[in-house]
């Protein structure tokens, strides 16, 4: 539909090469496609065409006489202009590669050229040139660090690039990467989500390349791998930290050559595969340790994104659990107190967003009234834990025992009682204790409810 549409409008393509033959089989291959296309034989004129005309795409070679490919990129980010550009570069030089999807390029293709993977890039920055601006905001939030994630996102969108999310678990990496996808010229494609933890290593070649009838015991007919199921569109690799050594090298050789062998093939098949992957690990970390080679990290993490946790987002915690409860209570009216909402905001949410959804489905079971309280949520730490936080920078030795202990004791309770908002009882049971304890230790302790709280509700 896409693609019908784009050549109806008759796009028009910038072809940038010094080589005449190199540049005529290539017209040739774009007229075919119903193209309008123009040449420029050098960075010069190809500058002066940019800046007169707009380009649906920019095919550039590498090296010129006059620069190289790599200032037609810089020129067309610097200009802000909406024209996909791709690079076509010499076989092998990956760091060339490299270079230009960092500096902005679209994609790239390896000489020589292949017509098949022409066209594939060809409609993939068309569709990137109508339907750049149809897409679905999935990552909510108004604080600076989510405007900063979704501003990259939107700039990698528009790229080929391979894409390298990190952040804690449950921050929304996958979530993010289905943004990047929506907003990019693979919407319509296939996004295949892999965890790299979870396949068996000596099923793992198998899985990603798939295999051929008779390949192995078992392997009764042919089968796709996950590259050849995201052909055309997007492999999502999640806590790819987990790959072992001997699949890094196979992974890496299929990124840098677009092309894929299943298990007891003989020839190789070329598959169009955006990368995108995730770790909550710190892979520059794995390098030095061994465990993850440099080549292919370097090959991941072209552009990173770095998700911020739940905590660094405290002013966006009561939209954004709103939001989850609309989404989980189908339809029952249920909704927060101010005071829990309050709790969620000073909660820091080690699992980050999907420890809050399953605080709120929790909460959802427990609230009685079609309110959820703070008692509902649940969220503290076992009484151990507190106490040894609150005690951690008492200076030991200062006090008497009875001192000591008493101090502890006080900011323990009082940790507890602001929690909950100075309610005794929900504080008892957070600290396993009963009504008349608490109340007996507060008074001992000498704590009070701020005036106007109510401590007994």
């Amino acid at each position: 539909m896409t693609e019908t549409k784009s050549a109806s409008k008759k796009s028009r393509v910038l072809l940038v090469d010094d080589e005449a033959d190199i540049l005529e089989l290539l017209e040739m291959a774009l007229l075919k496609m119903g193209l309008q296309v123009d040449k420029a034989s050098n960075v010069t004129q190809a500058l002066a065409k940019l800046a007169s005309r707009h380009y649906d795409l920019c095919l550039t070679d590498m090296r010129m006489p006059d620069g190289e490919g790599l200032q037609i990129v810089e020129y067309i980010a610097q200009k802000n202009l909406a024209t996909p550009v791709a690079v076509i570069t010499a076989h092998g030089n990956m760091d060339n590669a490299v270079t230009v999807l960092k500096a902005g390029a679209f994609d790239y293709l390896s000489k020589p050229v292949s017509l098949e993977q022409l066209r594939s890039l060809v409609k993939a920055a068309l569709r990137l040139s109508s339907d750049s601006n149809q897409s679905e905001q999935l990552l909510l939030g108004n604080a600076p660090a989510m405007h900063k994630v979704r501003d990259l996102i939107a700039r990698v969108a528009k790229s080929q690039a391979p894409v390298h999310i990190t952040g804690e678990s449950g921050s929304g990496k996958e979530l993010a990467s289905r943004l990047i996808v929506l907003q990019g010229a693979r919407a319509d494609a296939p996004l295949i989500a892999v965890n790299c933890g979870a396949i068996p290593e000596n099923l793992m070649e198998s899985e990603f390349f798939g295999y051929k009838k008779g390949a192995f015991t078992g392997a009764e007919k042919d089968r796709d791998g996950f590259f050849q199921a995201a052909h055309g569109g997007t492999l999502f690799l999640d806590e790819v930290a987990d790959l072992p050594l001997a699949m890094q090298v196979k992974l890496l050789r299929v990124i840098q050559e677009k092309r894929v062998r299943k298990v007891g093939a003989t020839t190789e098949e070329a598959i169009d595969v955006r990368i995108i992957s995730a770790t909550h690990n710190e892979l520059a970390e794995r390098v030095k340790q061994g465990k993850f080679r440099q080549d292919l990290y370097y090959r991941l993490n072209v552009i990173p994104i770095q998700m911020p946790a739940l905590r660094e987002l405290r002013e966006d915690v009561a939209d954004i659990a709103q939001h989850t409860l609309t989404r989980l209570k189908m339809g029952a009216q249920v909704s927060f107190s101010d005071s829990a909402l309050r709790a969620l905001q000073s909660y820091d949410f080690p699992g980050n967003v999907r420890e809050l959804e399953n605080i709120i489905e929790r909460a959802l079971a427990l609230c009685s009234d079609g309110l959820i309280t703070p008692e509902d949520l649940q969220i503290h730490a076992a009484p151990e834990q507190r106490s040894l936080e609150v005690a951690t920078d008492l200076p030991v030795g200062k006090y008497v025992l009875q001192d000591y202990l008493d101090d502890v004791e006080r900011r323990a309770l009082l940790a507890t009682l602001t929690q909950t908002y100075f309610n005794r009882t929900a504080a008892a049971k957070l600290l396993g204790l009963n009504l008349r304890t608490i109340r007996y230790r507060m008074e001992r302790l000498g704590i009070n409810a701020p005036e106007g709280v109510d401590d007994e509700s």
